[in-house]
């Protein structure tokens, strides 16, 4: 067999980057014959419960078959997964199990882990995901119901489900909000401030502010996550295709729409690997394949050709040690990023991840680039700094739940310490986010310039660590708004959206609104909300100059149905 070649700079032929290979030390891959699967996972839940801003990252790969009497519990930097084609390939008679039981009961910082692609039998009948931001539930089949909230009911501050059927009621309870995308569910218990639905079977009616339920029968445009699965004894990689109107699982006739592409078509990344090695793969025609690691990078992974895939396992980290932007995508076709973490390093980046070039032009509607469980951090696992996280210029994107994060405890923190002016910039048109968490950057924390955008909802704090009101002032305009439309803007829409302020070290603080936008026929904003938390800070209105403010020393939420 000959061994392909690439071209070197000068025009020599050297050694191409080898496709395929094996997982790494850090993917963890079980089948029903495995001896003591409940030791080992409950080996890696020791290590990672606690683990916030740990270096180990793990992936638990079942295959297709049935495992009995498991409850994996699933920490931080942790994925579990099932290796089948179809979620009920793969199912436990048994739980994978989240609890805050590590932090006093409390859930707001069960942060990045996931679940996909598995079938659960829950042994009391009620599965338990008490998460907050980062922690996707994904392609999963739950025979029962499914409590969001932790044992005792603590705080918990929101996630996001999607292409998953859970067959009895969800239970959010102690949830702030929560987003949930096309999927089946038996029922739905409560809200607190701010629970949306797009293309969900079962969900409840469109009801916002009493109950706080924002209901779309649709998704307009959605594409799952691709996914790591097992034909016979191959590993292959699954992209499911693009829907339009999307309702209800992908997965509901057996074999979902898509693409399987072998494992020999990716260049498997394992830990120690530089930038350039990863660009040359990309150039010479494979797939990135991350697995669970660390991953220090000294240029831009540039990824230029058209339906590249660059999928993640176990929450595989991606740090600029240099100042350099992090990831960026040509304006091409169909490219996908999903199940990353980019963390910013101690010197300034101007981006962390851009879509497009400036002024990118070209139509991707029909094959769009998404983003799925791409998260960005700036500060808390040690200092960082970027002047803006993510720039989509491309059109037609789709942003299918980010969590991007200016961290407000950790290491490495503080007004200045962990500078980050913006969270995300939107220049391209017809951009659509389904699942956008971005919070506590010191400005704006979304801005929208491209046109026709659409987000499906929107979960926003805008920064804790405000020294003093001086120190927000935008002009004449007290604060940044979490999420700006530019004026220029004629097109826009958003469904379900919240800002919440808890300006703790001067609770004096005061910020105008927590939504801007121009007032223009098509410019449109269903089920807003803003909150204070706990009186620290007060909103004087909701979007522009319109809604109440809120008050007081309690958690005071302040509501508009719809605007204008």
């Amino acid at each position: 067999m000959s061994v392909p070649t690439a071209q070197t700079a000068f025009g020599e032929e050297a050694k191409a980057v080898p496709g395929g290979g094996d997982l790494g030390p850090n993917v963890h891959v079980f089948d029903p014959s495995t001896p003591d699967i409940q030791g080992k996972v409950d080996e890696i839940f020791k290590k990672q419960e606690s683990a916030q801003f740990g270096l180990d990252r793990h992936a638990l790969m079942f295959k297709p078959g049935t495992y009995d009497d498991i409850n994996a519990q699933i920490g931080f930097y942790t994925q579990i997964a099932g290796l089948g084609l179809n979620p009920n390939d793969t199912t436990f008679n048994g739980d994978v199990t989240v609890d805050a039981g590590w932090f006093d009961g409390n859930a707001t910082q069960n942060f990045w882990r996931s679940a996909e692609n598995l079938t659960l039998n829950p042994v009391s009948g009620t599965n338990r995901w008490a998460v907050s931001q980062a922690a996707p539930f994904r392609r999963m089949h739950v025979k029962g119901g499914l409590n969001l909230a932790p044992d005792g009911y603590g705080w918990a501050s929101g996630g996001y489900i999607a292409d998953s059927k859970i067959d009895g009621e969800v239970g959010p309870y102690s949830q702030q909000q929560w987003y949930t995308r096309d999927s089946s569910v038996g029922g739905w218990v409560n809200g607190v401030w701010n629970m949306t639905f797009s293309g969900v079977e079962g969900a409840p009616a469109n009801s916002f502010p009493e109950p706080p339920y924002t209901t779309l029968e649709t998704t307009p445009i959605s594409r799952e996550k691709p996914f790591l699965y097992l034909d016979g004894d191959d590993y292959k990689v699954f992209v499911p295709e693009k829907r339009e109107n999307a309702r209800g699982v992908s997965w509901a006739d057996g074999t979902p729409a898509g693409e399987s592409i072998p494992l020999d078509r990716f260049y498997v990344v394992k830990e120690g690997a530089d930038a350039a090695t990863i660009n040359a793969a990309v150039e010479q025609g494979l797939h990135l394949l991350f697995t669970p690691g660390v991953y220090h990078i000294d240029e831009t992974i540039n990824i230029n050709r058209a339906d590249t895939v660059a999928l993640g396992l176990g929450l595989a980290t991606i740090i600029p040690d240099n100042g350099v932007t992090a990831i960026k995508v040509g304006d091409v076709d169909g490219v996908k990023l999903a199940g990353l973490l980019v963390d910013a390093g101690p010197v300034n980046s101007e981006t962390l991840i851009e879509v497009g070039p400036e002024n990118a032009s070209a139509d991707h509607s029909a094959n769009p680039t998404s983003l799925q469980d791409v998260f960005v951090r700036i500060g808390g696992a040690g200092p960082g700094k970027a002047t803006t996280s993510i720039v989509v210029n491309s059109d037609d994107v789709i942003i299918d739940h980010t969590w991007v994060w200016r961290a407000d405890h950790g290491e490495g923190w503080g007004w200045e310490t962990n500078r980050a002016d913006y969270g995300v910039r939107v220049n391209g048109d017809d951009v659509l986010a389904t699942g956008l968490f971005v919070e506590h950057f010191n400005k704006y924390d979304v801005e929208w310039y491209g046109e026709r955008g659409r987000t499906i909802f929107f979960q926003n704090e805008k920064a804790y660590d405000a020294p003093n009101q001086e120190a927000i002032q935008n002009g004449d305009t007290k604060g940044y708004a979490a999420y700006r439309v530019d004026d220029s803007v004629e097109q826009h829409e958003g469904w379900g959206m919240g800002s919440y302020c808890y300006y703790n070290v001067d609770p004096t603080i005061i910020q105008e609104h927590g939504f801007k936008a121009p007032v223009k026929p098509g410019v449109k904003f269903h089920s807003l909300i803003v909150v204070s938390l706990g009186g620290n800070g007060q909103y004087e209105h909701v979007i522009n100059d319109v809604g109440s403010p809120t008050s007081g020393t309690e958690t005071v939420p302040s509501q508009v149905v719809n605007f204008p």
